[in-house]
């Protein structure tokens, strides 16, 4: 975008950082009124709004063929449907704080996939170190020996599975869409189009098993500042992130977009504290500087352009 192009791309970095950082205390503030189900699916819809009208001012065209919209969608499900759901109803267990925490195994998950998935991607030594490393400070989070004052175990682990779907997500997007370019923002768009179907019929079905009503929010008191988050969520944590991630990637390429990665944990804690109250302790503080390292030693230097890594 012509006035993006203009501004340091640091500028951009630490924005996209804030953005998506923020985006675990907007789901908070969205479940003061919303069923974890509902925060996610208009999440993606609003997104999914959002980066249609972008493509069409930006004159972006969608993908036309068939084939490439099932790859899509395959790759959205890990992509959108799944870590967003999970995510939201991780907070509905667990810390914002945490559930960031969870978001920052994306790396160590996308190498463990990537030797599943990816025969041709042989891991280094450095990275199945990083890998057992960020193992460990997984294991440090969640605190399982301690009888009181842990976190909670299912809830943490659901966020663990939203930064492992992601992981699997962009695995799947480099073996069943390479050969097929899918450029600039079509792809986020398309990603969040396919997305969209998954989450209105999980929240439908959903709905029907726990006799509420899909659309009725769960506490009228707190719908406006919830409605206000899940805006946020969708337009800017969704749909603007995705304009100021391509433009760093453009500037300076993915591997230092994606250190961006590292940041986003930092910001959502940080607002947990400011904001929400919200405490972690010390093994927590531990296990995340841990396994954010871990994430760092993966990452480390590329002989390669790898595909940038999203966030919640």
């Amino acid at each position: 975008m012509p006035v993006l192009n203009r501004l340091p791309w640091q500028l951009l970095w630490l924005t996209l950082a804030l953005v998506w950082g923020s985006s675990f205390l907007w789901m908070k503030v969205a479940l003061e009124a919303f069923h974890p189900m509902q925060v996610s699916t208009l999440r993606v819809v609003v997104a999914a709004m959002t980066l249609v009208l972008l493509a069409l001012s930006l004159r972006q065209p969608l993908p036309r063929d068939r084939r490439t919209w099932a790859l899509l969608s395959v790759c959205s499900f890990f992509l959108t449907a799944l870590p967003f759901t999970a995510f939201v109803v991780a907070e509905t267990r667990i810390s914002s704080g945490l559930a960031a925490i969870g978001n920052a195994v994306t790396p160590i998950a996308t190498v463990l996939f990537a030797l599943l998935l990816l025969p041709s991607d042989r891991p280094t030594p450095r990275k199945l170190a990083a890998v057992g490393i960020g193992f460990g400070g997984v294991v440090l989070v969640a605190e399982p020996w301690a009888t009181t004052g842990a976190p909670d175990l299912v809830g943490f682990l659901i966020a663990v599975l939203g930064g492992v779907s992601y992981g699997i997500g962009w695995t799947l997007n480099r073996r069943l869409l390479a050969g097929t370019e899918v450029p600039g923002l079509a792809h986020p768009t398309a990603l969040m189009l396919t997305g969209a179907p998954m989450t209105i019929v999980a929240l439908l079905v959903w709905s029907g098993i726990e006799g509420w009503q899909p659309l009725a929010p769960v506490d009228d008191a707190s719908l406006l500042p919830a409605l206000a988050a899940v805006a946020v969520l969708g337009v800017l944590g969704t749909g603007v992130a995705y304009i100021l991630q391509f433009e760093v990637v453009r500037a300076v390429g993915p591997t230092v977009s994606a250190t961006v990665t590292y940041f986003i944990p930092v910001v959502a804690v940080g607002l947990g504290f400011l904001v929400l109250h919200e405490r972690l302790g010390l093994w927590q503080l531990v296990g995340a500087a841990i396994v954010i390292g871990a994430g760092l030693l993966i990452q480390g230097r590329r002989t390669r352009k790898p595909q940038a890594a999203p966030a919640a």
